[in-house]
Formats: structure tokens, sequence, C-alpha cells
């Protein structure tokens, strides 16, 4: 370990005070696994310690839900994306009503209280389609949240609809979405977004969405995607910008990162370890203190990873994720129940707890 960092930095991380980009860079250079593992803990012990009347240090939580993507057409053509196709592609599909409530049905019998829908960005469907999905959700299902519809969805729908974005979040909310996911940030950095999302939106556009969200009384997760094209530097951006909106709005309910998972896609990268995986998700403990939650992506580095991911920041081992299509496009299929949960949650040496979406037990 670097003088500097047992000199200046890592006193102020236990003193639970902020540290800079510079000093996170310095992290992340000179700080030994077993230190920065150490340092993440304490953060998260920080943040945890008034929570869950006060056992939060010893609570693991999860939630039950499913992905659903009502569709797989999408026009802008990520190159990390394995999953969209075009409405030429013969498996092209938009789900129906029908098929949207037998998954929720399944949902509902295994206990689960919410979905995470979210799609490509399909150049046809109207304003009215998701209205209309959203009240039948709603009315059908009123157990269920709607965590649905990552910024570039909402950048997508003002355009489509030739509409402010403010009013298409405020008729979604009045329809039933009940909180937003942080999909679509990749690295918020301009330079990234458009060597690998050209035609997604920009930093600023994907922030003005999570802002008005915000606003209008909407939480929502923030995501990391890492290990492309990305610097180290750039990783840190990402993460000052999330900590100066999080400052402003105080709406970001979680953040999750993962590392991009090659398989099928055209974005000519080298894949990060995950080493680097845990780098990263401790590095961002550390640096996002006013973020109360962490969530392990067992999904992307496997159910073991996922659970030496509680000794790295995380408090939160994420979903049962009954369903999983865009990832496991990219070639990474892992599955879990609750049971299996539970059990990863115990054998790492906390107590495992269901939530819902507001981090609230049930």
């Amino acid at each position: 370990m670097s003088r500097i960092l047992e000199e200046s930095v890592v006193p102020k991380v236990l003193a639970g005070e902020r540290i800079s980009g510079a000093e996170a860079l310095e992290i992340y250079h000179h700080a030994r696994p077993a230190d920065l593992a150490a340092l993440a803990d304490a953060r998260r012990n920080q943040a945890k310690a008034a929570a869950y009347d006060g056992k939060g240090n010893e609570t693991v939580t999860y939630i039950i839900d499913r992905n659903i993507n009502y569709t797989n057409v999408c026009n802008v053509y990520c190159k990390f994306c394995a999953f969209y196709r075009t409405e030429r592609d013969a498996d092209h599909y938009v789900l129906t009503h029908e098929q949207i409530d037998q998954k929720l049905d399944e949902l509902t019998s295994v206990g689960g209280i919410q979905i995470l829908m979210q799609g490509g960005h399909h150049p046809k469907l109207t304003i009215d389609w998701y209205l209309d999905l959203l009240h039948h959700i709603r009315d059908k299902y009123p157990h269920i949240n709607i965590h649905a519809f990552s910024p570039p969805e909402f950048n997508h729908f003002a355009e489509v609809f030739k509409m402010p974005m403010r009013e298409v979040i405020t008729k979604f909310k009045e329809a039933g979405l009940g909180s937003i996911p942080g999909g679509g940030g990749e690295i918020l950095v301009d330079r990234v977004r458009n060597r690998i999302a050209p035609l997604k939106c920009d930093s600023d556009h994907w922030l003005e969405a999570m802002a008005i969200a915000h606003e209008l009384g909407l939480s929502s997760s923030a995501t990391m995607m890492f290990g492309h094209v990305e610097t180290v530097e750039e990783r840190i951006e990402h993460l000052q910008r999330l900590r100066d909106q999080q400052d402003a709005t105080k709406g970001f309910s979680a953040f999750i990162c993962w590392t991009f998972q090659p398989d099928n896609t055209k974005l000519k990268a080298s894949p990060v370890g995950t080493a680097e995986y845990l780098r990263m998700q401790a590095l961002s403990r550390v640096f996002l203190d006013n973020f109360e939650n962490v969530q392990s992506s067992w999904v992307t580095q496997g159910p073991k990873i996922g659970q030496v991911a509680l000794k790295y920041g995380a408090n939160d081992f994420g979903s049962v994720m009954m369903e999983e299509n865009v990832v496991s496009k990219a070639g990474t299929s892992f599955r879990l129940n609750s049971e299996e949960i539970e059990r990863l949650i115990r054998d790492a040496g906390y107590q495992p707890r269901r939530r819902n979406n507001w981090y609230e037990l049930v």
C-alpha cells in the first residue's frame, strides 16, 4: 500500500469522509485486494449501520422478480448487445398481453413482487400501446411493482412520440410505472458511448431522464457496464457523475456494476476477469458514499463470485430473476432460486432477507 493511501485516503474512508477522483485512482492502482475489500466493507457498514433495526451490517437482501423484455426490436444497434433484432429478422417479437400475463402468473405463484421490464427501441410502438400495457398490469396485478423502461428508452419515447420527456414519464407514472431501472448507462462518458453505442442517447440525456424521474418521485437504480473500450479514469468519471446526480436528487436506490460479456456481439474488446470486477465494485462502493445499497452481479459473474462480492462492498444479492434474455445472448447464463440465494448468503456469514424495490424488508 502506498504512503498516500496509508496516511491520507484510508483514514478518510474509515472516518466516513468523501474521496476525490484522484484518490479513487490511487486506491485502484495501489490498494491490495484485501485492503480494498476492507475499505469497501467499512463503507458498506457505514451505509447500513442505521438500517434494518440496527442489524444492517448482518443483513443481505434480495428480491423475487422477473425480467420481461416486451420486444427485441431495436434500432440503435449497440455493438455490445447480442439481443436486439430488426423487424426484418424472423425471430423478432412484441409480446402480447396474454404472454405477459402468463409470465406474471408464474411470478406470482413463487411469491414474486416485481417485474424488470425493458425492451429495444421499437420505432413503431405508440404511446397508447405503452400506456395500455401499464394500465393492464397495474389493474390485473396490483401487487407487482413495475420497474421498467431505462433512460435511453425514455429518450427514444420522447423522440418517437414527439413529446417532452417530462410529459412522457409523467404519463407513464400515472398509468402504473413504479420505478426505473438504470439500464443503458454503460459508461457515462460520450467518447465511450460514441464508440460502443453511437445511436443511443448521450450521457447528459441519460442523466436528464433520471433527474426528471427523481423529481417526479420515481426512484431508480444506477449501473455501470465496464471492461471494454473505456479507461479506468473514465470509469471514475462515470462514478463521479452518478455521485453528483445523487447529491442533487437523492433518487438512486442502488448501484450495480458488471463486466462486458463478449459472445455473439460486434464489439471488439478484451473482456476483464473476476478480479477486475471485484476491484471495481469495491472501488465503486468506496467512492459512492451517498449510495446506501450496492448489488452483487451474480448474473454475469456466477453465484460464487456473487457471494465473494458481499465481502467487496455489496449488501444485496439482486434478484431470483426467473427470466433473463439479454446477458444470456452474450454467452452468460446463470440461474438461482430463492433457496439457493439464501444458502449463498448464509454461507457468507449474513442473514438473508427479502426486500421490495425500495429496499424495505418484506
